[in-house]
């Protein structure tokens, strides 16, 4: 990622309805949101000027802002031109694309009553998740300290900012002990995600992905199930015990930043990238540029 920092760069924000500079893009300090983690957000990427699966994604903004209690004030269809219009506006053709929708300064307390919910749409350009050497030799994860947390005492159906507190924990600690990234665990012990994306594993031609109860079915996760199963592979959706990583001889991660990225590593556990990981990869690079797959 480009090292200029977020609030100091040349372009304009979809904020409200308007396009802003993007210096001016801000919100106040006492912002419900930033104090209590009101907020909703997607992770979108363009290719060629095109946003990939772009309605889905809108709708699931408006889907996370309801599961928060969040009356998000713009249909979908609205939500998909002002992502469009700030690509465009940008002078962008493969981007990263930021909606986000939080409520504001009107109310201070843990009541949300009376809050207003905003609305901003950014775009940049982001390449690559993680550096191209790593991808290519199959990313390294550790065990994450952190678990997710269960459904019944989070809302992890929704892709809501408070929720990748511990996913920025696990990150970081990943990265200060020598790894890409983290395995997350659930409540119960079961194998979930990496912190920002869903995992699948090979074994015996078939692969297996965790069961999404407490965590996001991620639309690049759904866009990976279709493709493998185009190829004629079997995709298990189930329960997976960290103890059974020794069996799997092929894993990835998949994800709209990280895309569709190979493992070489989960703690003890290594993996080979092999051919199924390499198809994976290519099969989705060639949906996404709209090339015949």
């Amino acid at each position: 990622m480009s090292i200029l920092p977020f609030d100091d760069r040349d372009g304009v924000i979809w904020y409200n309805g308007e396009m802003v500079n993007w210096r001016d893009a801000n919100f106040h300090v006492l912002s419900h949101a930033l104090h209590y983690g009101s907020c909703v957000f997607e992770g979108q990427r363009a290719y060629g000027g095109e946003i990939f699966k772009l309605n889905q994604h809108s709708e699931r903004l408006i889907k996370s802002g309801e599961i928060l209690g969040m009356e998000v004030p713009y249909t979908a269809e609205e939500l998909n031109a002002a992502a469009d219009a700030v690509v465009k506006a940008n002078g962008l053709v493969d981007a990263y694309v930021r909606p986000v929708a939080w409520r504001g300064a009107e109310m201070m307390g843990v009541a949300t009553k009376g809050t207003q919910i905003h609305v901003a749409v950014a775009a940049w350009e982001w390449p690559s998740y993680f550096a191209e050497e790593p991808k290519q030799k199959g990313l390294r994860l550790e065990f994450a300290k952190w678990r997710r947390p269960a459904p019944d005492t989070a809302p992890t159906q929704s892709k809501a900012a408070g929720l990748y507190m511990i996913a920025s924990l696990c990150k970081d600690a990943a990265t200060e002990n020598g790894f890409d990234d983290a395995l997350m665990l659930d409540y119960r012990g079961q194998v979930a995600e990496a912190t920002g994306a869903n995992i699948f594993f090979l074994k015996d031609g078939e692969l297996h992905t965790p069961t999404p109860d407490c965590f996001l079915d991620g639309i690049t996760r759904q866009t990976a199930i279709e493709l493998a199963e185009k190829r004629g592979i079997k995709v298990n959706v189930r329960k997976i015990m960290p103890e059974e990583l020794g069996d799997f001889e092929q894993a990835f991660i998949t994800g709209t930043a990280v895309e569709v990225t190979p493992l070489s590593q989960i703690g003890e556990y290594t993996f080979k990238v092999g051919d199924v990981c390499m198809n994976m990869v290519r099969d989705y690079d060639d949906l996404v540029n709209n090339r015949q797959v």
